[in-house]
């Protein structure tokens, strides 16, 4: 299973560079910027103004991209995608087979909080159900998984779980990462994770290829929540909010690339109500819609 995944790999070449780890000696060394506040890019922006710079993203034309234009390779979309929808969170999915015997760990970057109450998450897979991936087929058959968030301490070991190994190799001996034990599913925690959550599986959609009919090429699962586990030094006295300063969370962006969260900014939601009461200038530019 793990040489036809390998396979399917081919044609995405995330890996741009033949000498990883020559290119790599050459960049700067990992800065320690700790999380902050900045201002916003315009403090002083006004209703109607539209974008904060000046016009000049007007100036650019669009191309037009048929995903299904002849000659497009399916990777060009993948690729094309998630280059542009960044940064991505990435879920790190613990998962156990249904009989206990084995453990799967794996990053995804197709995941997402879709719902509070309850609490509901999306997960994508790149692959059949009939070629599930390990976590995949982990969790089609317990129905269980963990979904822990990476952070800047473990973000190699994290990387490093992603290794196409064969289905019973554990992910969690080869990185030296800790399972921890969980409340409501077996499938264990990561211990270095300061924020996990617990999940059962609700239900899962198959996708068919456009490109290649009759080829199924993506699954859906969706997880309701159903414990939380957060480190005591992020979590504040209610238990509502996690601090990013220490969270320190890493996300995906195109090829190999992630991202840091080291500042961020605040711009508060306006009151339609109020804005009218106040600005002259919202006042005159609210019209109908069209």
């Amino acid at each position: 299973m793990a040489d036809a995944r390998t396979d399917e790999e081919k044609p995405v070449e995330r890996n741009r560079h033949p000498d990883f780890n020559t290119v790599q000696a050459s960049r700067p060394d990992w800065s320690s910027n700790e999380w902050h506040y900045t201002k916003t890019k315009d403090p002083t922006w006004k209703w109607g103004q539209g974008a904060n710079d000046g016009g000049e993203s007007l100036k650019k034309n669009h191309i037009e991209i048929d995903p299904y234009e002849e000659g497009r390779p399916p990777a060009a979309n993948y690729k094309l995608l998630i280059s542009g929808i960044i940064p991505r969170p990435i879920g790190f999915i613990s998962t156990v087979s249904k009989d206990g015997t084995s453990m799967n760990l794996a990053p995804m970057s197709y995941t997402q909080v879709v719902n509070h109450d309850p609490p509901v998450f999306c997960i994508g897979f790149s692959s059949s159900l009939e070629n599930a991936k390990d976590s995949l087929r982990n969790l089609c058959e317990s129905k269980e998984c963990t979904i822990n968030i990476i952070s800047e301490h473990f973000v190699e070991a994290a990387n490093a779980t992603s290794i196409n190994a064969p289905y019973g190799v554990s992910e969690w001996a080869l990185t030296g990462l800790h399972p921890a034990p969980t409340n409501t599913v077996k499938a264990p925690r990561v211990a270095e994770s300061i924020f996990s959550i617990e999940g059962k599986l609700l239900e899962t959609r198959e996708f068919e290829s456009r490109a290649r009919p009759g080829v199924k090429t993506g699954v859906l699962a969706i997880v309701e929540g159903t414990h939380f586990w957060v480190r005591e030094d992020a979590i504040n006295e209610e238990k509502s909010q996690i601090d990013p300063a220490v969270l320190k969370p890493i996300s995906r962006l195109g090829g190999i690339t992630f991202c840091r969260n080291t500042e961020g900014f605040e711009i508060p939601r306006p009151d339609y109500k109020k804005t009218m009461e106040s600005s002259e200038e919202a006042r005159n530019l609210a019209e109908p819609k069209a």
